[in-house]
């Protein structure tokens, strides 16, 4: 996917600004042992994470069922569309799935689809009342811009596509950020999303609420047993919150931009690079 620059994550009251850790990055190979053993679950990123080229990479599947077979919860936390939450959250091996950087999200529990939200029903919808206004003045100043496809299944945020789809230039993107950032909202840019959010969730608070209510597990107080696994900018708030990160390869394209780089790195690419570091876990897992 095209490189766009990372950009800030919450720091009003969200996760990100509560916990920080310092992080050098070393080869994924170099993660100890025990703490690989001492994990008690996997919050990963989907997009150019499990994902290569769009595609859910079968290596990066066969290395979520093992993880899951392993004893392990898995969360997956994605900017895509809540929508496309409900899907993952019914048929991949995961415990929950986080959509649009942490606002939502959807978890089976006794067989039935449980969704949650961060922001009550009447703040999502004057939020909705701003992106309308947010969308018709980007129309007028940035034409060229369009949102992403997956817009219908969106419930909470409004996205723009800057790298999936269409191949804007880095200064259009830094414009579509001005503009975002100028009507009061966060913006956030992963490898293929601009996204834009009135709310207070990232993909670390997101992830504290959706592990809480849908597993009764306070992730805050047990984070060092839970590893975050990611790519690029829009993963920002959870690489600083998560104690133990990791990234795929691709993610040194963001390195200098990320707040707090992950502290271990893959050297395969997106889905690959997954089932490389589930692998080290695993590895470690079987060890008595």
């Amino acid at each position: 996917m095209r490189l766009v620059s990372a950009l800030p994550v919450n720091g009003r009251g969200g996760a990100a600004s509560e916990r920080r850790y310092p992080a050098a990055v070393q080869p994924i190979s170099e993660l100890p042992r025990d703490l690989a053993r001492a994990l008690r679950g996997v919050c990963f990123d989907i997009d150019d994470t499990v994902t290569t080229d769009g595609i859910l990479d079968p290596l990066a599947l066969q290395a979520l069922c093992d993880l899951r077979a392993s004893g392990l919860h898995l969360v997956a936390s994605t900017g895509r569309p809540l929508g496309w939450a409900e899907i993952v959250a019914r048929t991949w091996p995961v415990d929950a799935a986080v959509g649009e950087n942490g606002a939502g999200w959807v978890g089976v529990v006794r067989g039935r689809p449980v969704r949650g939200y961060f922001d009550p029903a009447d703040l999502r919808e004057q939020h909705q009342e701003r992106f309308a206004a947010l969308r018709d003045q980007v129309g007028r100043v940035l034409p060229q811009l369009c949102v992403t496809d997956d817009a219908w299944a969106r419930r909470c945020d409004l996205a723009f596509d800057v790298g999936e789809f269409q191949a804007p230039s880095e200064e259009e993107v830094a414009a579509l950020v001005r503009l975002i950032e100028g009507a009061g909202a966060r913006a956030v840019v992963s490898s293929v999303h601009a996204h834009a959010a009135f709310g207070e969730a990232d993909k670390a608070s997101g992830a504290i609420r959706a592990v809480r209510e849908l597993l009764g597990i306070d992730l805050a107080a047990e984070a060092p047993r839970w590893l975050f696994v990611g790519d690029s900018g829009n993963d920002a708030a959870a690489f600083s919150w998560f104690p133990v990160t990791a990234g795929v390869a691709n993610v040194r394209d963001f390195l200098d931009a990320l707040p707090d780089p992950p502290r271990y790195v893959a050297e395969g690419h997106s889905g690959r690079g997954f089932a490389e570091i589930a692998e080290v876990l695993l590895e470690a897992r079987r060890q008595p």
